[in-house]
């Protein structure tokens, strides 16, 4: 999807023009890094967008910015993009791309040290020659090693939700050929790993039709989608292409009765795979990618291959949603029939943490709430940041006043009930940054912490949770994936308190934070904690999220009646404290 290409542009105009440091610029820069926020939530391609001249209705996008999509969409580049990177000292990007860093200080890298590439930095750091300039401690030369260690980390992978959408649309287009039957993505992908390498698609020509010749013409279909930038292998049942985006695609044709045996082996893990095998070799079965065999007198003897529910249950098992099959526990249960049954995302019945133009967000209540109303859903909180310190777009209580009586209104003529919520700061000490007073007027509260991340924030949460107003901790742990670690947290202490004082685990759904872990998601649940799964969205394009959400929550372990947004409003009322 072009989407993701525009944004990630946009983004790096913005850094580039906060590298070169010229104050008239500040607001160009916000604008950008708006933009390129609203652009990645979209779920419709701006190719579409641009056809249908729909560009500048899209909040965020002025006549300016609108002009370099509609020139990146024409031609494939931006002219002002291709000018700042010449203008820019080579090397230099990978720099800023390192957490801790940013444009400013690696400005100074380059200006006071010569500094252009991660190694050179690597060097200027043991060397100690970073700790010598003024604002560069110790501390910042751990951190930059540390955001280094993250960067090499991510090397060859991409997040998954930078790159979900697109995986959707192009199954979604393998799907319309004539020739194609079942469909469907493997891997990591399908696992929903918070970050994936190339993705395998598997597809199965439709019963009764000569294999080759379809397979033939569905690679043929493959290599020519609009996605692709370059092919990298075109064969008669697999092809490789590079899309746009620059991660690799593997599409392979399997035959309909091994559909089901291809698709769990190339599903994985590895690891699942590997237990799965000997456990089955132990007990007299083989199982590859052509089948699920048992062997009788040293013949083999097919037993299942066309679903893979079917394949599960040959061995004696529970089906295992991809999402667990990650050998912590999932075969072991599965034979004991004790599973769990995993949330689905229609069994979603609103977003409890959403954000208006009240203060970050991009969309009007109205909007938000509308969009929300198209997605099935019965309500949604609205819930603007507090006015702290550390967020610039906070509500006074003035503002509040005026923030109620339009929900109020609105909540008279939508067909959706729109909660009046707040995502309030937890201060250094655990406080709130809204008195008591005006908590209590909320119908929703989630307290999160924006500050102080290199911390042991333990009591901080703690102290929030005996807040009797707070109903949710929002994005736990503070990550952002690629850019900042989980500030330390002990766990056991959180979701203790939390199953006594009733407080609700968040699992934001946001892509870059994926917040809750999922292991610790599913050590909250042996506490008995309640989960609220989150779009955290910043524009009505934003509560796709919440699709992702659910999938990270399956990973989790996570049931329908762990989750209170799955509740009608009038029990979603009695379960918040």
């Amino acid at each position: 999807m072009v989407n993701q290409e525009i944004a990630e542009i946009l983004a790096h105009m913005a850094e580039m023009l906060e590298y070169f440091g010229d104050p008239a610029d500040r607001f160009r820069i916000r604008a950008y890094q708006n933009a390129a926020l609203t652009i990645a939530e979209l779920p419709e391609s701006l190719e579409v967008i641009t056809k249908e001249k729909r560009l500048q209705k899209i909040s965020g996008i002025g006549e300016g910015i609108a002009k370099k999509i509609e020139e990146y969409i024409s031609s494939g580049k931006v002219r002002e993009y291709e000018m700042l990177k010449k203008a820019l000292p080579k090397g230099i990007f990978e720099i800023m791309e390192i957490p801790f860093l940013g444009p400013k200080k690696a400005r100074r890298l380059n200006l006071e040290l010569g500094i252009t590439n991660i190694k050179e930095l690597e060097r200027a750091v043991q060397s100690g020659a970073v700790t010598q300039l003024s604002g560069f401690g110790e501390k910042s030369a751990e951190k930059i090693l540390e955001g280094i260690a993250m960067k090499q980390e991510q090397h060859g992978r991409m997040y998954i939700g930078e790159i979900f959408l697109t995986v959707k649309e192009l199954v979604e287009d393998i799907k319309k050929f004539p020739e194609a039957n079942a469909v469907e993505p493997a891997g990591s992908f399908r696992r929903r790993e918070e970050t994936v390498g190339d993705i395998d698609i598997l597809v199965t020509t439709k019963a009764g039709k000569n294999v080759e010749t379809e397979a033939k013409k569905i690679m043929e279909r493959f290599v020519k989608l609009p996605q692709v930038r370059n092919v990298l292998a075109q064969g008669h049942t697999k092809s490789s292409v590079m899309t746009h985006e620059g991660f690799q695609v593997d599409l392979r044709v399997v035959q309909p009765a091994q559909f089901g045996s291809a698709l769990q082996y190339f599903t994985g893990s590895k690891k699942h795979n590997v237990h799965l095998r000997t456990w089955a070799k132990n007990k007299g079965f083989k199982i590859s990618e052509y089948g699920f065999f048992r062997l009788d007198d040293g013949t083999e003897k097919l037993i299942a291959s066309r679903t893979e529910a079917e394949c599960y249950k040959a061995l004696g098992m529970q089906y295992i949603p991809p999402e667990l099959r990650t050998d912590s526990g999932e075969i072991s249960a599965a034979l004991k029939n004790t599973l769990p049954k995993l949330i689905e995302y229609q069994n979603i019945r609103g977003d409890l943490h959403a954000h208006s133009r009240y203060s970050d967000g991009s969309h009007s209540i109205e909007d938000m709430a509308l969009a929300a109303h198209k997605k099935g859903y019965e309500y949604i909180a609205i819930t603007d940041h507090s006015p702290s310190l550390h967020i610039a777009h906070g509500l006074d209580p003035q503002r509040l006043r005026q923030k109620k009586r339009e929900i109020d209104r609105l909540n008279k003529t939508l067909p959706i009930k729109i909660l009046f919520g707040t995502e309030v700061d937890i201060l250094k000490d655990g406080s709130i940054d809204y008195p008591d007073s005006i908590l209590r007027e909320f119908d929703i509260v989630v307290a999160s912490i924006h500050s102080l991340f290199n911390q042991d924030n333990t009591d901080r949460i703690l102290r929030a949770m005996k807040n009797p107003y707070v109903h949710i901790i929002g994005h736990v742990s503070g990550r952002l994936l690629g850019k900042r670690k989980p500030y330390p947290l002990n766990y056991e202490k959180i979701f203790a308190a939390a199953a006594e004082t009733g407080t609700i685990m968040e699992i934001n759904a946001q892509y870059l934070r994926l917040d809750l872990q999922d292991i610790y998601v599913r050590t909250a649940k042996g506490y008995g904690v309640k989960f609220a799964i989150n779009s955290d969205a910043h524009s009505t394009d934003g509560l796709w999220l919440m699709e992702l959400g659910v999938s990270w929550a399956r990973r989790g372990w996570v049931e329908r009646g762990e989750v209170i947004n799955t509740l009608p409003l009038i029990d979603l009322k009695k379960a918040l404290k």
